[in-house]
């Protein structure tokens, strides 16, 4: 399956991308078999958006699909059905914190 990735601007210019990422994801489509194309495809955003080690989400990095936080969503959680048809992006967005 093709799905479609929209990264912050960090992460696109660590990658040298622009835009959306199109990924062939193998198998079924959950936050760890795309974020895990995604590392396959540019090594380079290792241990950005998960820890490398225990591959959980780093603290300041959010996931969103069809205006759904999926954050605190298991990893082997199948993503929306519109994700997984290429119809809707799956977005990683670097959270925002400040006082």
């Amino acid at each position: 399956m093709t799905v479609r990735v929209l990264l912050p601007l960090p992460l696109r210019a660590l990658a040298h991308v622009e835009g959306e990422v199109e990924l062939n994801v193998e198998g079924g489509v959950t936050q760890r078999s795309v974020l895990d194309a995604l590392e396959s495809l540019y090594p380079m955003l290792r241990g950005t958006i998960r820890d490398h080690v225990t591959h959980e989400r780093r603290a300041f990095v959010r996931f969103f699909a069809c205006e759904q936080d999926l954050s605190h969503e298991p990893p082997d959680a199948p993503l929306p059905e519109e994700v997984a048809a290429g119809d809707e992006p799956f977005l990683i967005v670097g959270a925002i914190a400040g006082g």
